[in-house]
């Protein structure tokens, strides 16, 4: 009997935690990782080549649906017709779940877009209610046309159905309709199996963390409930385009008949709305105005996901004007990522403007906003408007409009760390801490940082470290304001020195570029005639001249196998290469490999992904399967080393593994 009751309270209390919809506390930022008709810049390919500058900053990315849509043409995926099929305009399977293994790696999460309100189909022969039959785990799941709401299309389906000697389903929409697909019934046993294990195969096999229902006032939200109860997503998110009031009776009827909270947040779009009006009208007392958002309810700010742009309002390239901001655009960010919910940052956005959005999200993590955390309105006018959030580290108050150095902070309580058009970042003095004026990443050149105390103690000074040890009473001193050159890569350590310790350290990674060789070997496991490679960089700039690009027959053979290679350079620290192998004629070609920053070791396997080879990457086999280089030079070693090539490197060149007296080194 006490083996049940214990695991009785560990079933409810799993049930419990998994069903608040969004976590408690939550401290993560989200990033929408596209824009309207994206398909080429944030191509899975291409955001994967960016995880090791996404993932630091966000600990979830939301992108398209990723379903075959039936198209030869490009698709935003919100007019579904496969789930088991994830093959997208974005990206094939394969890159889809190379991109989420690449961020999981990092500790970043993805979040689909789940598009179940309705669904398109097959099209043949002017059908309407074709849709495809799929088989998964050795399950077919076919949608019918018993499956479409009743009054769907006003009607329009029903009499289509009639003619051609088919039923649609009894029951009508139990939400909106939308005439652009069949919406579905989700009172139907047959929608909700394939639904339920759609979502399953999303989180169990493709990998995604959590969901974004799109259209959610298409059915009913006792079906999220059903659905996210059944999946056990650990976040999402439902699109529920309306009122404060309105968003808040969905998030409440995520609840169903059984979780005892919501299991899905809301994004919270009183929130942009506001910020909206306050740059579009030039007036920043509309922050402070009309209807509050979620995010400024005590209990729903929970599972309120914040933003101020995104696919459905931005200002879109094919001409349409949607309702966008129109300016001040690092004054939204920095209100949004001052604030208590998740924020949801736009990709354009991030795009245009990452140094300051690094520094704000920063800031952010400095104070520990949460979430959860409360706020409190300090200032109000015309032109400028400044708001406080209380986070678990420190206050940080955030104030933003057309002048914002215009409101006097007390001097004694804050310190400013962050500044720019349109917004100041003030925090509180007791947080006792030191804030560095440069986010981490790679830099050209020598860098010159900041760094301010933000104290409140008698005599504090700041100490800092630049090999990532943590400072202690005898390392370097530098005065508040005062910049520190930095020449080479290194790990930026620093803190508050009183009264003999030290306290509030903060750490920043900086990497110093400098132009550099790389080497791309690649080796065939069948039958490959030639090796013509086609490169080209970040800027689409060629590398080998058109396509087929160029033969190459330099080859070197180690553990047992041939590998050709060419040699290119890297000449900016944003700079990466894409990969294409063809041989004579191009009859074969592999698919797309991209990201290449370092020398890699790429095996072309007997895989297809359709109709062109899959490459595996082997760099890390063979850089950990080699004892012994072969020496080229006997100088080399003297100097700096050798590579895993035998080859030898000056002391200013070591990057990645370097063999130094018979054993390796990592740089």
């Amino acid at each position: 009997m006490k083996r049940l009751t214990i695991l009785l309270l560990a079933t409810a209390l799993h049930l419990s935690v998994f069903s608040q919809g969004w976590p408690y506390d939550y401290q993560g930022v989200m990033l929408q990782g596209f824009y309207w008709d994206s398909y080429d810049e944030t191509s899975w390919s291409k955001l994967q080549a960016q995880a090791d500058e996404i993932a630091p900053y966000f600990q979830l990315v939301w992108i398209p649906q990723s379903g075959w849509c039936n198209s030869d043409y490009n698709s935003m995926g919100y007019m579904p017709v496969y789930y088991f099929n994830q093959k997208s305009s974005f990206g094939s399977e394969r890159e889809l779940r190379s991109m989420i293994a690449a961020y999981r790696e990092r500790g970043t999460g993805f979040i689909a877009d789940v598009v179940i309100n309705h669904r398109n189909n097959l099209g043949n022969n002017g059908s309407w209610v074709d849709f495809p039959a799929e088989t998964y785990n050795g399950e077919t799941y076919q949608m019918l046309a018993s499956d479409i709401c009743k009054n769907d299309d006003g009607g329009q389906t029903s009499s289509w159905a009639s003619g051609q000697g088919l039923s649609l389903s009894q029951n009508n929409d139990t939400g909106e309709d939308w005439s652009g697909c069949r919406d579905l019934d989700h009172q139907s046993t047959n929608v909700q199996n394939c639904v339920k294990a759609y979502l399953k195969f999303l989180l169990e096999d493709i990998g995604y963390s959590g969901f974004r229902y799109d259209m959610v006032k298409g059915f009913w939200a006792s079906f999220i409930a059903d659905y996210n109860m059944f999946a056990k997503p650990a976040f999402c998110v439902g699109e529920y385009w309306d009122s404060t009031e309105k968003i808040k009776q969905w998030v409440n009827y995520s609840k169903g008949y059984v979780a005892e909270y919501p299991t899905s947040a809301a994004f919270d779009f009183q929130f942009r709305y506001r910020v909206r009006d306050a740059i579009n009208n030039r007036n920043w007392r509309w922050l402070g105005w009309d209807e509050k958002p979620l995010s400024a309810d005590s209990y729903y700010k929970q599972y309120a996901v914040t933003f101020v742009e995104n696919h459905d309002t931005e200002h879109r390239t094919n001409g349409a004007e949607q309702d966008p901001i129109r300016s001040d655009t690092l004054a939204a960010n920095a209100y949004l990522l001052a604030m208590p919910g998740t924020p949801c940052v736009f990709y354009t956005h991030w795009r245009d403007c990452k140094y300051p959005i690094k520094q704000m999200i920063l800031a952010r993590r400095l104070a520990g906003i949460t979430n959860t955390s409360s706020s409190e309105e300090k200032w109000t006018d015309n032109n400028f408007y400044a708001k406080a959030t209380y986070g678990k580290n420190a206050t940080l108050l955030c104030v933003v409009g057309s002048s914002p150095q215009s409101y006097n902070a007390s001097s004694s309580e804050y310190k400013e760390i962050l500044s720019g058009k349109g917004y100041r970042y003030l925090l509180n003095r007791s947080a006792n801490t030191v804030w560095m004026d440069v986010p981490d990443g790679t830099y050209e050149g020598p860098l010159n940082v900041t760094l301010t105390a933000v104290s409140n103690l008698s005599g504090a000074k700041i100490v800092y470290t630049l090999d990532g040890s943590v400072p202690s009473v005898e390392s370097p001193q530098i005065s508040s304001g005062a910049k520190l050159s930095i020449e080479s890569s290194c790990t930026l350590t620093a803190g508050i020195l009183s009264n003999g310790s030290v306290q509030g350290i903060q750490s920043r990674k900086y990497e110093i570029f400098e132009p550099h060789d790389i080497t791309i070997y690649v080796h065939s496991d069948i039958s490959w005639p030639s090796m013509t490679f086609y490169v080209w960089d970040n800027s689409d700039k060629q590398l080998n001249g058109n396509w087929p690009g160029k033969r190459v027959t330099k080859n070197e053979t180690f553990n047992d196998k041939k590998w050709y290679y060419q040699t290119f350079s890297i000449t900016s620290p944003d700079q990466y290469l894409n990969l294409v192998v063809s041989n004579v004629g191009g009859n074969r070609q592999t698919v797309d490999v991209t990201g290449i920053r370092s020398d890699c070791y790429l095996c072309i396997t007997g895989d297809k992904d359709e109709v062109k080879y899959i490459v595996e990457d082997q760099t890390e086999e063979i850089a950990t399967g080699i004892d012994r280089p072969t020496v080229v030079s006997p100088r080399g070693g003297l100097d700096g080393g050798f590579n895993l090539q035998g080859l030898p490197v000056s002391p200013n060149q070591k990057k990645g593994i370097i063999i130094e007296d018979g054993k390796k080194v990592l740089y």
